[in-house]
């Protein structure tokens, strides 16, 4: 390569650096706040992060060698929004990928979400009135109210706080998760080392 940094360690695709706020938190549980080995090196080279854990891997140059980053922390501190943005996933996720209808957990792509007021009677489509539903339910409830389908909530649909979706995206750790890691995540279940 010319000058640039080869990968001679037979560097993995799946290398990724965590990246954690300048509090030492992760910028986000779910998805996991996470940078590809380039875009982590080239941080650390503009002096925009510093570097925290890194893996026993080492690229090289003709004239550097560089040990990629496992953790890198933020240098300024980025505050979140005060309200996280309404978007299909982060219903799924404060629903918790569970139907509110039959109350099971399904897989994303399965997922699709409901107007508990239906659009046609006049239902936003905002927070309070919209759900995760499995399509199944979803067809089932068709253009009523759940009451009038007879298919009560689980739970009523409330706008999350940041915190509340952070909390929630612990409980679904990646499923690729680097020992390095282990002191700035907070999961229940154990680490697998690779």
């Amino acid at each position: 390569m010319s000058g640039g940094l080869s990968d001679v360690d037979a560097v993995p695709h799946n290398a990724p650096a965590l990246v954690l706020n300048a509090d030492y938190r992760p910028l986000s549980y779910f998805p996991l706040s996470l940078v590809p080995w380039q875009e982590a090196v080239k941080a650390v080279f503009l002096d925009r992060v510093n570097v925290v854990c890194e893996y026993d891997r080492v690229i090289r140059s003709p004239s550097l060698e560089v040990r990629l980053p496992s953790v890198i922390s933020l240098k300024q501190f980025v505050h979140t929004a005060r309200t996280p943005a309404f978007t299909r996933f982060n219903v799924f996720l404060r629903d918790r990928f569970t139907c509110q209808y039959c109350g099971r957990r399904f897989p994303t792509h399965e997922l699709t979400f409901d107007h508990v007021v239906p659009r046609s009677w006049g239902g936003r489509t905002t927070w309070s009135n919209v759900v995760t539903a499995c399509s199944a339910c979803n067809l089932r409830k068709g253009n009523r109210t759940p009451r009038a389908a007879s298919m009560p909530l689980r739970q009523p649909p409330k706008p999350p706080s940041h915190h509340i979706l952070q909390e929630i995206g612990r409980a679904f750790p990646p499923n690729y998760l680097h020992e390095s890691w282990r002191d700035y995540l907070y999961w229940d279940s154990e680490l697998d080392p690779w």
